[in-house]
């Protein structure tokens, strides 16, 4: 996957580029259907004022949030693409800082890993998947992101349950 990054107002101390894709990477392991090098993810960092602004807009919903997920492809064409063929736009995916931030220390984790977690939720939901309309479907993306995070050597972030 070629992944568009853009970092706006998050603090130098860490390769957000690279986690980004430390984060597919461990992904692709455990959902198959984002290793296609035809599709296309825009990732962008950047703060609570913005991600406010594109929650409130495309959402209906009038706060910041950790991130937001802007899938551009079904479920079902995601699956059936082709592995070759003209680049695919899966979709756009929007960390915002302070919320990341506050997050992190409230859990006290590293920023590095709540936002690999942020990351790989994202690209869940770009791959089609939910957690809002079942348990089950809770249960299994919570799954998906336990192995991927395990493959990054980040503890369980459910594990608190």
């Amino acid at each position: 996957m070629q992944l568009d990054i853009d970092v706006e107002g998050w603090p130098d101390h860490h390769d957000w580029e690279a986690l980004c894709q430390q984060a597919l990477d461990a992904l692709v392991g455990v959902e198959p259907a984002l290793n296609s090098s035809r599709l296309i993810t825009s990732v962008l960092y950047t703060s609570d004022t913005q991600v406010h602004e594109l929650n409130k807009e495309w959402r209906g919903k009038d706060k910041p949030t950790n991130v937001l997920s802007f899938p551009m492809l079904e479920r079902d064409d995601l699956l059936a693409l082709a592995a070759e063929g003209p680049p695919e736009m899966l979709g756009d995916i929007a960390l915002a800082f302070e919320t990341c931030q506050r997050e992190a220390d409230e859990k006290a984790v590293a920023l590095k890993d709540h936002t690999a977690h942020l990351l790989v939720h994202g690209f869940l939901h770009l791959a089609g998947h939910d957690h809002v309309d079942s348990d089950s479907q809770a249960a299994a993306m919570e799954k998906l992101e336990v192995e991927a995070l395990a493959k990054l050597g980040i503890a369980d972030p459910y594990g608190d349950r």
